[in-house]
């Protein structure tokens, strides 16, 4: 095994020492403290989020007096394994005293040290993963950690000044992050404002906001007759025109996953395909998931732009969201629609051509900001894992 270095690649001013092998039993000690009637089921803590459960999780009250109780500063082990955690994780509470499940292994700290450094430490991956190997086992729902062993391990540690400053610069990171998800998730609630105001709701023959200009009633129309919906086959690239009568939604065997369309891969049987920019529309569960297509739903690749199929697609958000769709679907194994329910399904439109546009142009402008919104939270993200790269050795 290589030898780990033992300074990080990136300093504060003032810092030049090596770091410190230190034994995790320097550091931490078994938390054998139990809940003995002091802490009520609000205060239970999930170790998966480090959050409060405020309904707790199910336990019966008399059963709370087994549980550990978690200060703020102690470590859980959480065993499950993911691709990111391959053999477990330890996560550090930051969020007040509590209390946890007996089943998670918990640690507490010997002396007082920095919560925001080994918050991030003890969760960093490459520093912990050779540790957390050595001093696990697998259990029957999860890996086990062998607690004696795992205090045994080594593991290099700074100076606490430079524990301080290492930890404060992640915390305002951190928070930089929060800050502009919370930005994310309020544009994404404003979307979806948006598509209930600006579309009718149920058996309403106009929508509650509108843009100036435009009066009277929209006009109830299936979904067929507003869209070509093909079954089964993609459509022949020259049918495409810049008429919204013309526009193309294929409905066909394929997932959708954030917005985006994957390829049915367990079968080499082609049996649905749309081409690059079409809309689809999911007939399995979960039902109603609709996309722009990004390339040949086969198994392509590439990405092409999305043509003009704005209005129908915000449309289809808009009923995806209403719930129409669990609502008519049906079956033992899966939900489903019916392709004829699709194709006869009835919604109001607008009678202009020029309102459809505004409308559709509105929305795409809305995910534009999403969008971008979204690349700014995963460029921090991508920042904050290179500082760690740099900032632990």
């Amino acid at each position: 095994m290589k030898e780990q270095k033992k300074q990080p690649e990136l300093r504060f001013k003032g810092f030049t020492d090596d770091w410190e092998q230190r034994k995790f039993g320097e550091l931490y000690k078994k938390n054998l403290e139990r809940n003995k009637d002091h802490f009520s089921s609000d205060r239970t803590i999930s170790i998966a989020t480090m959050r409060f459960k405020k309904e707790g999780n199910g336990a019966a009250e008399n059963s709370l007096v087994s549980y550990k109780v978690l200060r703020e500063g102690d470590i859980a082990f959480e065993g499950h394994t993911s691709k990111r955690f391959a053999f477990g994780r330890f996560v550090l509470n930051d969020i007040g005293d509590g209390i946890m499940s007996p089943r998670f292994t918990t640690l507490r700290p010997t002396q007082d040290m920095p919560i925001k450094f080994w918050k991030q430490y003890i969760h960093y991956e490459p520093i912990m993963r050779y540790p957390i190997v050595n001093s696990t086992k697998l259990g029957t729902m999860m890996n086990e950690l062998v607690v004696d062993e795992f205090l045994n391990q080594p593991v290099l540690v700074p100076e606490l000044s430079e524990q301080q400053k290492i930890g404060s610069f992640f915390k305002q990171l951190d928070n930089t992050i929060t800050l502009q998800q919370r930005k994310l998730e309020l544009l994404k609630k404003m979307k979806r404002g948006h598509l209930q105001q600006m579309f009718p709701s149920t058996g309403q023959p106009t929508p509650q906001l509108r843009f100036s200009k435009f009066k009277g009633d929209w006009k109830q129309n299936k979904l067929s007759g507003i869209a070509k919906i093909t079954m089964g086959q993609s459509p022949k690239s020259e049918n495409y025109t810049d008429n919204p009568n013309d526009w193309i939604l294929v409905q066909g065997n394929a997932d959708i996953k954030n917005g985006e369309v994957y390829p049915r891969v367990w079968t080499t049987q082609v049996t649905k395909i749309a081409q690059k920019g079409d809309l689809l529309l999911s007939v399995r569960a979960p039902v109603g998931d609709v996309a722009k297509t990004k390339y040949t739903v086969v198994i392509g690749r590439g990405v092409a732009s999305v043509k003009g199929t704005d209005f129908i697609y915000y449309l289809l958000e808009k009923i995806k969201y209403s719930g129409y769709w669990e609502r008519i679907s049906s079956g033992s194994t899966f939900e489903s629609i019916n392709s004829n329910d699709v194709k006869e399904a009835k919604f109001y439109v607008p009678k202009e051509i020029t309102e459809q546009k505004k409308i559709g142009n509105f929305f795409q402008k809305l995910d534009q900001t999403i969008t971008l919104q979204q690349s700014k939270v995963e460029k921090l993200k991508i920042l904050k894992q290179s500082y760690l790269q740099k900032l632990f050795p």
